[in-house]
């Protein structure tokens, strides 16, 4: 088993993984090709911004896997916010598409666990896994 990575911050050792699931209104298949590509990208450039660390990204035709190491400083729904919220407007920005058809790129809803019960490697492997199983 591998041993837990542990993060500092002034005052406090933490270390929290969040995995998060997401996906498009309707459950449309559009996170594809290049749109996928340019997430995937989003995602990295705002979890920088955000000191969080990526551990693990699946992007599926139909939703996202995200799994990540993350501050104490804020909740899971702050998180959530911020990824979408900023990979909706530059997505919708950036592929036409993704506007017509679509009032809103991202479903309202979200899925986030915390890794507790299930080690770091079993929600590694489970997200790295995701596109065998389709």
């Amino acid at each position: 088993m591998a041993q837990a990575r542990y993060r500092r911050s002034p005052g406090c050792v933490y270390n929290l993984h969040l995995h998060f699931v997401w996906c498009p209104k309707y459950r449309r298949k559009v996170l594809v090709g290049k749109v996928a590509e340019r997430l995937e990208a989003l995602l990295r450039e705002k979890a920088a911004a955000l000191d969080v660390e990526v551990e693990g990204l699946e992007i599926m035709p139909d939703h996202v896997h995200f799994f990540v190491s993350v501050p104490p400083t804020d909740a899971p729904q702050h998180y959530a916010n911020q990824f979408k919220g900023y990979t909706s407007r530059v997505l919708r920005q950036e592929f036409a598409h993704l506007r017509t058809g679509l009032p809103c790129l991202w479903s309202r809803s979200y899925y986030v666990g915390a890794a507790g019960h299930v080690s770091v490697d079993v929600i590694q492997r489970y997200v790295a896994l995701q596109k065998e199983r389709e």
